[in-house]
C-alpha cells in the first residue's frame, strides 16, 4: 500500500462512529465501577485514600462515553488508528502509574518493617540480658 492509501484508510477508521452498543456497555462498566468502589469502602476492603483514584477512573470513563470528543482528539494526536486503541493506551498508562505508586509505598513500608524488626530484636536482646524492661526508653533517645 502506498502512503496515501494508508492515510486514507486511517482516516476511514477515525471517521467511524462509536457504536451505541459499545457506549452503553462503557456506561454500565463505569456505573458498576462506582458501585463496586462504594461497596469495597463500605466493607472496609478498600481504604478511603484510594477511593478518589478509582472514582476518577470511573468518572473519566463515563465522561469519555458521554462526550467522546476528547478521545477523538487524543486519537489523532497520538497517531492511533482507532479510538479503542487510544482508550486501551490510556488505561495502560493508568495501570503503570498505579503500579509505580504502589511500588513506592511498598518500598517505604519495607524499610519501616525492617527498622521495626531491628528495634524489636535489640529490645529482646536487652530483655534477655536483664538490663532493662521493654517499656523503659534508651538513655539519650527521645521516645515518639
Amino acid at each position: 500500500m502506498t502512503p496515501s492509501e494508508l492515510a486514507e484508510l486511517r482516516e476511514f477508521f477515525l471517521s467511524a462512529p462509536i457504536a451505541w452498543s459499545t457506549r452503553i456497555m462503557a456506561f454500565w462498566v463505569s456505573v458498576t465501577l462506582f458501585v463496586v468502589v462504594l461497596w469495597l469502602v463500605k466493607r472496609r476492603l478498600l481504604s478511603e485514600q484510594y477511593t478518589p483514584i478509582w472514582f476518577a477512573a470511573a468518572s473519566g470513563l463515563m465522561l469519555l462515553n458521554i462526550w467522546p470528543r476528547p478521545l477523538f482528539v487524543m486519537t489523532r494526536a497520538l497517531g492511533a488508528w482507532s479510538h479503542g486503541s487510544t482508550l486501551f493506551y490510556i488505561g495502560l498508562l493508568f495501570l503503570v502509574t498505579l503500579c509505580l505508586s504502589y511500588a513506592v509505598r511498598l518500598s517505604a513500608l519495607t524499610v519501616q518493617v525492617k527498622n521495626l524488626a531491628q528495634e524489636i530484636s535489640l529490645l529482646r536482646a536487652r530483655i534477655e540480658e536483664g538490663h532493662a524492661s521493654p517499656n523503659e526508653p534508651e538513655r539519650g533517645k527521645l521516645s515518639t
